[in-house]
């Protein structure tokens, strides 16, 4: 009786596990020779954005639809050109959107409405790496004739992001073992080798495109530079190692 209840005790030894820092690492066996040590690593950074993508264009109305789109046209030349001279490259720049639409009066005619004018609306998009001239290109083309600067939005590029995952990736990864050397250290074991390790990377949080007020621009007060802050993005990664441990 007395060895049938000692064997009995040796097998529970055996089969163990262990939570540690919010179900980050959990231990089982199944036996010994077999035994493993899951581990979650992770690792997080803040990083300001490299790149920016600002929104403007023009909006005119005129009785003639020709009429509008030439004063359309000749605002929208003076914007680009003034950029071009403020340092915006021709390849940082391009058209998002152009409409012609038909503006009708419905309390003249219930039906289909009068007739009135026309509004053209011509807007092009900035993508520019030279994230802190994006206030001054701004107040320029405001002040060449924009009334609608429809959105600005900051970003990390592709290039930039890769290499902040990479070192994440080593943090993430070192922080898991430091992890799994205290546990296997606590259990009287140690680690033996890695059985699986699975990456988990979490896409970066970035705010919309901020919206501007058509309104707020349109005054002939000379007023401060525009504040623009890009502010600065988290990026994190975590891991989940699969130990192997031994006596």
């Amino acid at each position: 009786m007395a060895i049938a209840i000692t064997f009995t005790f040796c097998l529970c030894l055996l089969i163990y596990s262990i939570n540690f820092n919010n179900h980050d690492l959990h231990a089982q066996s199944t036996p010994l020779d077999n035994t493993t040590l899951f581990v979650t690593g992770s690792a997080k950074t803040q990083t300001k954005p490299d790149k920016v993508t600002v929104s403007l264009g023009v909006e005119t109305t005129n009785t003639k639809a020709k009429a509008a789109l030439a004063a359309n046209s000749e605002l929208m030349n003076k914007i680009i050109n003034a950029l071009k001279i403020a340092g915006v490259n021709e390849n940082e720049t391009s058209t998002s959107s152009f409409t012609i639409t038909p503006n009708r009066d419905y309390s003249i005619d219930k039906n289909q409405g009068k007739l009135i004018g026309f509004t053209v609306s011509n807007s092009i998009q900035i993508d520019s790496h030279n994230v802190n001239d994006s206030s001054e290109w701004i107040d320029i083309a405001v002040s060449s004739g924009a009334n609608n600067v429809n959105s600005i939005y900051f970003s990390v590029s592709d290039k930039k992001l890769d290499g902040i995952k990479n070192e994440l990736l080593r943090e993430a990864i070192e922080n898991a073992r430091e992890k799994a050397d205290i546990a296997a250290s606590a259990l009287g074991l140690k680690i033996a080798g890695i059985r699986t390790v699975n990456i988990d990377q979490d896409t970066p949080f970035f705010p919309g495109p901020i919206p501007y007020s058509a309104e707020s621009l349109k005054s002939d007060a000379i007023t401060p530079s525009t504040p623009i802050m890009a502010g600065e993005q988290q990026i994190s990664l975590s891991v989940t190692i699969v130990f192997l441990l031994e006596e």
